[in-house]
């Protein structure tokens, strides 16, 4: 592997789309017609602004870049356009991971929407449509990626082990990635306790949270770590046929997913997957406020750009709980713990729990080793999450939001939720706003310790 390379970063964050009042609105269309416009008169990417699979939500994307700086401005520029469009059609965007109200979303009349409810059940799919996110990608070798058997056998090893090594840590960054990044505490207007979209989507039987994927696992679950490339292409094709096996079951003709653009690398909803863009593509990020998936951003680039630069082997150990860099090895937790009582911690106590904290500050560590882009953010980050004072302590969306909403039952009443909705939209708007108004180089560097 390469100790100079260069690869690129992009992301994608979907919305939920309110009126002025705060109430979700199936104006997706109208309001990605006007990005599109708007987006052509300013010389940007129309075809970053797309629609999701329900009319009450956008998704904006970003173009790859050369680093967290440079993602932030793209990503920024991006959102002034998708908030100027729909400022004009007296519309707002809500970046928060579920609506906290009752949510009964429309679906797209498209065929890959109806295949998939019909799959996995209708109401099930329809958690899908309640909850939002953001999905990173990391870079892989060019021609690395094969949509027909998951990673091509005709690049160099060093290539192969590239992904081999960023798939691992991407899976090893989960709870992570969990933890830091929840943002509503509400879902169907009521206090849940746990990371919401976590286990809405998610789902996971072992913890009896029904979600999406509770009963397919294989499609919508964390997969373990690959050993080698071998061991990841067949994974890929366990949990291919595992789809169709539930395409079978559900009488749905495997015809009709195949024709619906359904293949390999598309029949998987996981929290980390291959991309056929050529990407590693992480999905466990909620939806939530530009400060928060900038960071994010930023510890994921670091990660993988320390791993990449200085050739490191990701390995899971029996035993360990923690990043720990030994010799050529970053070993990291092993996958029972990680997929287990780790993930349960990080969607229920949270930055709170010891574990959590331990593994959070060796991942910040190794990555504030690496001095760069955003290396002085994330080390104010693992200062807030070390502490012991509860002043200082690192607080999620989540709770800083239960801080301000917190009702007396365990019931959230209407008024109450439009106001965090335009509360949730004022933040989203004053932020970018801010940022944009900053130099590029320095985004990464605001402490969220003065908002």
């Amino acid at each position: 592997m390469s100790n100079n390379v260069n690869r690129r970063i992009g992301l994608e964050q979907e919305f939920f789309i309110v009126d002025a009042e705060g109430v979700i609105t199936d104006r997706a269309d109208e309001l990605l017609q006007g990005c599109h416009d708007l987006a052509q008169t300013q010389g940007r990417n129309p075809e970053n602004f797309t629609p999701e699979f329900i009319k009450s939500m956008i998704e904006i994307n970003t173009d790859p870049a050369n680093g967290v700086s440079e993602l932030a401005d793209f990503y920024l520029q991006n959102l002034q356009i998708l908030l100027l469009a729909a400022k004009h059609l007296e519309l707002r965007l809500y970046p928060l991971s579920q609506y906290p109200l009752h949510l009964f979303p429309t679906i797209r009349d498209e065929p890959n929407y109806h295949i998939q409810a019909r799959t996995v059940g209708y109401d099930r799919f329809l958690d899908a449509g309640r909850c939002i996110g953001t999905h990173l990608h990391l870079e892989l070798p060019q021609g690395a990626i094969d949509p027909q058997v998951g990673v091509s056998y005709q690049v160099s090893p060093e290539a192969r082990a590239e992904v081999v090594n960023l798939y691992n840590l991407a899976t090893a960054m989960d709870a992570a990635i969990i933890a830091l990044s929840r943002a509503c505490p509400f879902y169907e207007g009521k206090v849940f306790g746990l990371a919401a979209r976590t286990v809405h989507y998610r789902g996971n039987q072992t913890f009896g949270w029904e979600g999406v994927y509770t009963h397919l696992p294989e499609v919508g679950a964390l997969h373990p770590y690959a050993d080698s490339v071998e061991q990841l292409v067949e994974q890929q094709f366990q949990r291919y046929y595992a789809w169709l096996a539930a395409l079978d079951r559900t009488e749905v003709e495997r015809s009709q997913f195949l024709a619906s653009g359904g293949s390999l690398l598309k029949s998987a909803w996981n929290p980390v997957r291959l991309n056929g863009h050529g990407t590693i593509e992480l999905r466990q990020t909620d939806g939530n406020y530009p400060d928060v998936i900038l960071s994010i951003a930023a510890l994921v680039y670091s990660a993988a750009d320390r791993v990449r630069r200085e050739s490191l082997t990701v390995r899971p150990s029996a035993g360990v709980h923690t990043f720990e860099v030994q010799d050529q090895q970053l070993v990291v937790p092993e996958f029972t713990y990680l997929n287990g009582e780790l993930l349960y911690a990080a969607a229920t106590e949270g930055v709170k729990h010891t574990g959590v904290k331990t593994y959070l500050d060796s991942l910040l560590q190794f990555v504030i080793a690496d001095q760069s882009d955003g290396s002085a953010y994330l080390e104010r980050l693992r200062t807030t999450i070390r502490t012991a004072d509860s002043e200082h302590l690192y607080q999620t969306t989540e709770a800083k939001i239960l801080e301000q909403f917190a009702p007396d039952t365990d019931k959230l009443t209407r008024d109450d939720g439009l106001a965090l909705v335009r509360a949730a939209c004022d933040r989203l708007e004053a932020q970018v706003e801010s940022f944009l108004h900053q130099p590029e180089s320095t985004i990464l560097e605001w402490s969220s310790a003065g908002e």
